[in-house]
């Protein structure tokens, strides 16, 4: 049986560090765990697989060595020999970082540290920073962790001592008859730990609040709903807990000229009435401010398109572009001087000897099947 790779069944990547495989890991097995999908036979064959990628993941030497030989580094004795997986019950992995989850596992401890959350902020771009890339000055309110009591919540900046009444499970119990219910501890309130006396300036949350100032660096290409992870700048986790991630999603303005599908653009070009029989070509600026030359080819209608091909938006983390597509509009002329409107009845006269309209006869051919 050929197996998947490691990387690829956490959803990391070869350069993650080790608290992003281990927030990939705790979103993951949340979400294929056998007891949340009693339904599913896989569940449990996912989960292992989950459960075995982690293991060696989280190990810097099980990591090097996966790294270097890939699953052979685990055959056949290699690696000090013998099986590393040896899950006995596989909810061990699961309940080392999941001690709160259904009633904590086997330990049944809850977990004393807690995550920081992941913070949303949105950010607006003109088309023409969207098509250059642009860096952003941003300023959002966020946490850190208490520099009196170390992110501990304490008075005296020492992790506080396991919760009397839970036994540091976080969880109480209470029976009714034949019916034993279980709730989060009310004097920790699901922790694990009790803060007697809470530290003065963070008032025991371990975090303090503040405004903190970010420069955004906006890559070439985005376009609405595009986001920018930026790792370790969201809240901070407090007690011993990783710090969350900042997500940027970016909106792009509407362009006075410009319409954007992707990453190709659509301008509307009015043209007279002589450019489109005769055929011209004018000039209009690009996005980035050059001019780019527009042929008209003669006998142009209204509605006719080309396309200058790469003149659209640059692609994300490609070198290619979109295409620029220019839609002709065919302006009648109003407002004439008498010799114009002279000049105009010849044109019509002459039109009537020559087929210059050639639409115009079938028209008119299936006006009289209509009308008989």
């Amino acid at each position: 049986m050929i197996k998947r790779d490691y990387y690829e069944i956490l959803q990391v990547s070869r350069s993650a560090d080790g608290v992003e495989i281990k927030k990939s890991y705790r979103s993951l097995a949340m979400e294929c765990h056998p007891d949340r999908n009693k339904d599913n036979p896989e569940a449990e064959v996912k989960f292992k697989e989950l459960c075995e990628a982690y293991e060696v993941l989280k190990d810097d030497q099980k990591r090097a060595a996966y790294d270097r030989y890939g699953h052979a580094a685990f055959e056949n004795g290699r690696n000090g020999g013998g099986n590393p997986f040896d899950f006995g019950g596989f909810s061990d992995i699961f309940s080392e970082v999941f001690a709160d989850f259904m009633g904590g596992g086997r330990s049944q401890q809850a977990s004393y540290e807690r995550d920081g959350d992941d913070l949303r902020y949105d950010v607006s771009v003109t088309l023409e920073e969207a098509y250059s890339g642009v860096e952003k000055e941003i300023t959002f309110s966020t946490t850190k962790a208490c520099e009196t009591c170390n992110g501990h919540g304490t008075k005296n900046g020492k992790e506080a001592p396991v919760c009397a009444k839970c036994k540091g499970r976080g969880r109480t119990q209470i029976n009714r008859g034949f019916m034993i219910m279980e709730t989060i501890c009310p004097d920790c309130r699901g922790s694990g730990r009790k803060v007697s006396e809470a530290c003065k300036d963070c008032g025991g949350e371990g975090a303090t609040r503040y405004k903190k100032d970010l420069k955004v660096k906006i890559p070439a290409g985005v376009d609405n709903g595009t986001r920018v992870r930026l790792a370790g700048e969201g809240a901070a986790g407090v007690r011993g807990g990783s710090v969350g991630d900042l997500y940027v999603f970016i909106n792009v303005k509407e362009h006075k000229l410009y319409h954007r599908q992707g990453a190709d653009l659509y301008v509307r070009m009015p043209i007279s009435m002589a450019c489109a029989t005769l055929g011209d070509s004018m000039e209009i600026p690009s996005v980035d401010g050059r001019k780019v030359e527009v042929k008209i080819p003669s006998g142009t209608q209204t509605g006719q398109r080309v396309k200058i091909k790469g003149e659209g938006m640059p692609k994300i983390q490609s070198t290619d572009k979109g295409d620029l597509w220019v839609e002709f509009k065919v302006e009648t002329p109003v407002n004439l001087s008498e010799r114009q409107k002279e000049l105009m009845a010849e044109f019509r006269s002459l039109g009537k000897e020559i087929n210059c309209q050639p639409e115009e006869k079938g028209f008119f051919d299936k006006l009289k099947g209509l009308f008989g």
